[in-house]
Parts: structure tokens; C-alpha cells; sequence
């Protein structure tokens, strides 16, 4: 081993112990608690090289040391591969998520799933619906004057509308409607699926044209409503059980994450499933997030992203367990939104 490779062993130790006890640590501790094969005065002396490399920092109060984003960035970026999660996590996570009725169930168990495997704040951003298509609509008669329809997406999204027909019609002529409607509407893009049923009134018997504008006007409503963009949180009360991991700066962060825009953007950058990203204290743009690191990715597919998710806390996390965690439910959340 030479010296690079031992002092980034070293730091290792640093990160791992800090990590887990919240203290500095010292030269002393570190040679009785890892296996590092050499004396404590080399270990000393790497320190005193980690230090004049800014990786690690002395806190003014202390004769230990503690790793510096520089540090904990080097440290992440000498994770070869992200250690996997154990059959039975990943059995938990499946079967937890398996259970949700529908989209917005989906996002919440997804949140306060990660929120509890990783002790941090979860962040999910909701499928936009400028990327879904239909994937089926039902139409169910509720009474004879009175119809029922189930907009699914690929998204996973549900939507569930009322319409009053203001006269009766038959199963027949239901089944008719629904026929010429999945026709025109599956497999469009929202957007596109809008236009084609705004044709469909003109296109049907003249008898069932005034029905069908009664479908066509509710779906139209259904199809084209744009909410803005939005983000589902889980587990803000983790960052308040260290508040010494904020100093100074946990009130900008809660700020922070009120609003969604700064979350939204920081997703942004994580439109690849394949790739965990990970952004720690002073690489985050925001200023209220220069105390935090940042563990995201995107879900979905390469060929259908449908938003990002992640998890925000202080610099001072278990990195590995976060991203092996992060990756997981990530899987998972675009397997059953993409019906794979």
C-alpha cells in the first residue's frame, strides 16, 4: 500500500467514526479502533497531510479532527460501487411500495420509506403529466344517466371523474363510447390524447353526440390540467435530532425545503436512473443547502424519465448506506410506474 492509498485509508477511518459518534476523532482512537497496520505516529503524520490537503479540519475546540466536504467528496468518489441492500431490504421495500392503491400513495410510501431507511429528509418529485400517456380509460355506468370514468396513465396516475349524461343510455351504447375513446386516447401523450377527443363528438352517431360531448368535455378537463410541479417530503423531523450538524443554518434549511423550487431544482440535475448523485455542503448553488448534502437520482426509464427523488441531510451521513438506499427505492418506484 503506499502512502496515498493508506492516508485515504485513513481518512476512511476519520469518516467512519465521525460519522457514527458525532465526535472528532484523534490519532490514538483511530489506531484502537481500525486495523491500519502502521503506528500512531504515521497515522499522526498522514492526519497532518489529510489536513494540509483540506480534507480533514481541526473544530477549534478539539484535538480530533473532522473530515471537510473536500474529505467526504473524495470519500464518495472512491466508492467503486455502491454496496447492494440484502435480500430482506429489498424484500421490505417491494412489498411496502407493492401495496400502494395509486400515484400519490406511491409517492407517500416512497418518502417516508426512504425517510426511515436512511434517518434523513426523502424527497420525491411527482411524474409530471406533460411526459404521461394514457394507458387505458374505463367507463363504468354508475345509473343509467350516470357514468363513471378511469383515467389511467403510464405514470401510474389515477383519475376518476363523474358525468352526468342528463338522459339515459344503454350498455350497449357504453360499451360503444368506451370502445371509441380508448381508440382515439391509448397509448397518446396527455396532451395529444386532449385533441383527439375533442374530435370524437363529430365523429359518432347523432343520437350519442351529445353524450359523447359530455365525456369529451369532462375528459378534456382531466387531460389538460397542468399542476405545477410538485414535490412530496417525508421525514423533516430527522434533521431536527442533530441540530449541531446545522450550525447556525437549520431554519434556512427547513426554509429551504419549503420551497419547493430550490428541491425541484436540485432534482433537476438527476434525470438518470443509472446514476446516484451525490452533492455535498458548499457544491449546492442554494446557500441555505451549503450545510447539507444532497443523495439523489432519477426513476422511470432512460426512455421515460419520470422525475427525481433523493434525500437531504447533513454532510455528515452514512454516504454508502444513503446511496445504496436511494438506488433501491428508485428501482422499485419506476418498475411499478412503468407497469415493467
Amino acid at each position: 500500500m503506499n502512502a496515498d492509498e493508506r492516508r485515504f485509508e485513513v481518512l476512511r477511518a476519520i469518516v467512519a467514526d465521525y460519522v457514527s459518534n458525532q465526535e472528532p476523532v484523534g490519532s490514538k482512537a483511530l489506531v484502537e479502533r481500525h486495523n491500519l497496520g502502521v503506528s500512531s505516529a504515521t497515522v499522526r503524520n498522514d492526519m497532518a497531510a489529510l489536513e494540509d490537503e483540506g480534507y480533514i479540519a481541526q473544530p477549534h475546540t478539539s484535538a480530533g479532527r473532522v473530515p471537510t466536504d473536500k474529505g467526504y467528496r473524495l470519500f464518495v468518489d472512491k466508492l467503486s460501487e455502491i454496496k447492494p441492500l440484502s435480500t430482506a431490504e429489498k424484500r421490505a421495500i417491494r412489498s411496502f411500495l407493492d401495496g400502494a392503491l395509486d400515484l400519490d400513495d406511491v409517492m407517500r410510501r416512497s418518502v417516508r420509506l426512504l425517510a426511515q431507511l436512511t434517518r434523513q429528509v426523502a424527497v420525491i418529485q411527482v411524474p409530471t403529466l406533460s411526459r404521461a400517456a394514457v394507458r387505458h380509460l374505463e367507463v363504468l355506468p354508475i345509473t343509467p344517466s350516470r357514468l363513471m370514468l378511469v383515467l389511467i396513465t403510464d405514470t401510474g396516475r389515477v383519475d376518476q371523474r363523474i358525468v352526468e349524461l342528463g338522459d339515459v343510455i344503454s350498455e350497449e351504447d357504453t360499451a360503444h363510447l368506451r370502445g371509441m375513446l380508448n381508440q382515439a386516447m391509448s397509448g397518446q401523450r396527455l396532451t395529444d390524447a386532449s385533441v383527439r377527443v375533442a374530435e370524437l363528438p363529430d365523429e359518432v352517431r347523432q343520437d350519442l353526440r351529445d353524450p359523447m360531448l359530455r365525456v369529451a368535455t369532462v375528459l378534456i378537463e382531466t387531460l389538460v390540467e397542468h399542476p405545477e410541479e410538485r414535490l412530496v417530503l417525508g421525514g423533516t423531523a430527522n434533521l431536527t435530532r442533530n441540530v449541531a450538524d446545522f450550525p447556525g443554518s437549520l431554519r434556512q434549511v427547513l426554509e429551504a425545503l419549503e420551497e419547493q423550487v430550490i428541491v425541484l431544482k436540485l432534482l433537476a440535475a438527476s434525470r438518470d436512473p443509472g446514476r446516484v448523485l451525490v452533492r455535498i455542503g458548499e457544491e449546492n448553488e442554494a446557500a441555505e443547502m451549503r450545510s447539507t448534502s444532497v443523495v439523489s437520482i432519477g426513476y422511470g426509464s432512460r426512455d421515460n424519465p419520470l422525475g427525481g427523488l433523493g434525500v437531504v441531510g447533513p454532510t455528515r451521513m452514512d454516504y454508502p448506506g444513503t446511496m445504496a438506499a436511494v438506488r433501491a427505492v428508485a428501482n422499485y418506484v419506476g418498475e411499478i410506474l412503468t407497469g415493467r
